[in-house]
């Protein structure tokens, strides 16, 4: 993989998210579920690793968001990697409306032994209590005002707009419990950062840019050749900076004297690969982490 070469050096842990972690596995006791909102463009990384620890046995519902922006096929094989796993997931869109009003279903589906107990006690109650875990930026509050159908929570294109936890009623037979979205303190592996870092789950401005722009090249590069030639008529090298000077030039980002403008090539960049402009992409297969 190319982006090795790139050098990055990616943390980011706020002292909210500390507390949140500690706040979430006190609040477990009060829900049936938990629903797990991942990135479909990259499940693997948006996968906290402490949140197995926290949720333990509790059921889980596993939501792959913003699926409009990955590449569908591929999403289609997460899902069934998650079936053979034991565990439910769907792919949804907030902003779309995508799969939004098959939650519930699902919800009850992933509560079906909870159900057969109520039932056995004579407990006729559809009453599901959930709480919705995920990473910054994931798209939470976007999900919670989309079920709700109102402005329920704050919403912000900048991860860690949610710093505390609410209930909200969605109808009489949900409720959601929203928390703020928790990073883990140290990414040990780098390309998981920089995964993150490419869906805009960290903040930009902790980040060497120039770095996660050559590492997102790189991804596409691998990935998505035809994507980023077509967009920016450049032709597929070696060297990860030719590629970027194409870029810049190819859609005149030029100073004084000719030289690349690289701030505006990769803010450019970035904006357009968040927003699809290249195409919709996955970055992540479940068979690997790339």
């Amino acid at each position: 993989m190319k982006e090795s070469t790139v050098k990055t050096n990616i943390n980011w842990f706020p002292g909210h998210m500390a507390k949140a972690r500690r706040e979430i596995g006190e609040k477990l006791t009060l829900v049936d579920l938990v629903i797990e909102l991942k990135d479909a463009r990259i499940p693997y990384a948006s996968t906290n690793p402490m949140i197995d620890d926290i949720v333990g046995n509790k059921p889980r519902l596993i939501l792959l968001c913003k699926s409009s922006l990955a590449d569908k096929e591929v999403t289609q094989q997460w899902i069934s990697y998650y079936k053979e796993q034991g565990i439910l997931a769907l792919d949804i869109d907030s902003i779309t409306g995508y799969h939004i009003k098959d939650i519930y279903s699902y919800a009850t589906l992933a509560l079906k032994d909870i159900f057969a107990k109520r039932k056995e006690r004579q407990i006729t109650s559809k009453t599901i209590k959930a709480i919705i875990l995920g990473i910054p930026n994931v798209g939470k509050s976007t999900l919670i005002n989309a079920l709700a159908k109102r402005k329920a929570t704050v919403v912000g294109d900048r991860p860690g707009v949610t710093k505390n936890q609410t209930w909200i009623k969605i109808t009489n037979d949900l409720y959601l419990l929203d928390t703020p979205g928790i990073l883990w303190p140290k990414f040990e592996d780098q390309s998981v950062a920089i995964r993150l870092a490419m869906c805009g789950a960290i903040k930009d401005d902790i980040l060497d840019i120039n770095a996660l722009v050559l590492a997102s090249i790189a991804y596409i590069v691998d990935l998505y050749p035809k994507a980023l030639k077509d967009r920016y008529r450049v032709d597929i090298v070696e060297d990860l900076e030719q590629i970027q000077q194409q870029i810049g030039k190819n859609r005149g980002f030029l100073s004084k004297g000719g030289a690349v403008d690289l701030e505006r090539t990769n803010r450019m960049f970035l904006n357009e690969l968040r927003g699809m402009k290249i195409g919709a992409m996955s970055y992540e297969r479940p068979d690997k982490s790339l």
